[in-house]
């Protein structure tokens, strides 16, 4: 019985010192292996968050880069002949013939060093024209930037009603749908059946069709009715020379705008050079003022002086 209880004990002692041992190798960073025996701690061959990131083909952080795709100039150009334009005061390219790319090179630096950019290369021979990059770069950027701000994009709008509508309500989305077209956009017209009114689908196709005609005047019909599930629909655009009319206008309103903007700007220059002028007349007679001040001053000494003589002279008479 005692020879068993020692038994049990150096068991126990045993299984508390591997314990130990095995919490003292994981804190101090040793590992067990896959056999059972510990394993040192791997240095150096487990890659890092960053490195598995990029491995994986992502970008680094920061701010998108733009990479700025240069035209094709100076002494880029490929071809033997040329056809050479120049920007003119007026705002239009002006030709200079046809040349060879040395004498378009020597042109180009003749005009003040200015850069032989190849504007079209599928043209025989092929467009270039001198200018300064940087200048012709700003200005290309300019005006993508207003084709940017004036392109409007074409909303698609949308109506609904049913098969039995009313003569009101018809009216009411017509107009709806005039209004939408005037504006240049593109109108969903949507008739809506419900329960077994789907029946009477051929009543919503010549609905369709029927408001399609009435608005013939401000659109065209974009193919046929279709069906999906228990709606009908087409698609109207307005016709060209209604797109055409709103573009005028837009442009009419923009010269408003630009003509008022001038007259304001040249008001206020002709009031700026009013306020200068006035300024100016008013420094000329302070400047006068102060002169005869000054010459009356200086005429005042000159008489006391005189008297003074005078005085001097009077009494060595009289003496």
């Amino acid at each position: 019985m005692d020879t068993q209880s020692c038994s049990n004990n150096r068991r126990a002692a045993s299984c508390a010192l591997i314990v130990l041992a095995s919490t003292l190798c994981v804190v101090s960073g040793f590992g067990v292996g896959h056999n059972g025996a510990f394993a040192l701690p791997k240095t150096g061959s487990e890659p890092s968050s960053s490195a598995l990131f990029l491995k994986r083909g992502g970008r680094p952080r920061g701010p998108l880069r733009t990479i700025e795709v240069k035209p094709t100039m100076n002494q880029e150009i490929a071809h033997a002949e040329l056809r050479v334009v120049t920007p003119s005061d007026a705002g239009k390219d002006e030709p200079l013939g046809i040349m060879s790319k040395s004498e378009a090179l020597a042109k180009a630096k003749e005009m003040g060093n200015l850069d032989l950019i190849l504007i079209n290369e599928n043209s025989v021979p092929p467009v270039c024209k001198i200018v300064d990059y940087s200048k012709w770069r700003y200005m290309k950027e300019k005006k993508a930037k207003e084709l940017k701000k004036n392109a409007k994009a074409v909303e698609v709008k949308e109506v609904k009603m049913s098969y039995k509508i009313d003569v009101h309500d018809y009216g009411v989305r017509m107009k709806a749908a005039a209004k939408f077209l005037k504006q240049g956009n593109r109108v969903k017209c949507t008739v809506m059946f419900k329960g077994r009114e789907i029946q009477h689908e051929k009543l919503g196709f010549d609905l369709l069709h029927r408001l399609a005609d009435e608005l013939g005047d401000l659109c065209l019909m974009e193919g046929k009715p279709k069906k999906e599930g228990r709606t009908l629909f087409c698609f109207v655009m307005p016709k060209p020379e209604v797109v055409k009319s709103i573009n005028d206008a837009k442009r009419n309103e923009e010269r408003q705008k630009k003509k008022l903007k001038e007259d304001s700007k040249k008001l206020m220059d002709e009031k700026m050079a009013t306020t200068a002028l006035a300024a100016e007349e008013g420094d000329k007679l302070a400047a006068k003022a102060e002169e005869i001040r000054l010459e009356e001053a200086s005429g005042g000494v000159d008489d006391d002086e005189d008297e003074g003589d005078l005085d001097e002279l009077l009494g060595g008479l009289f003496n």
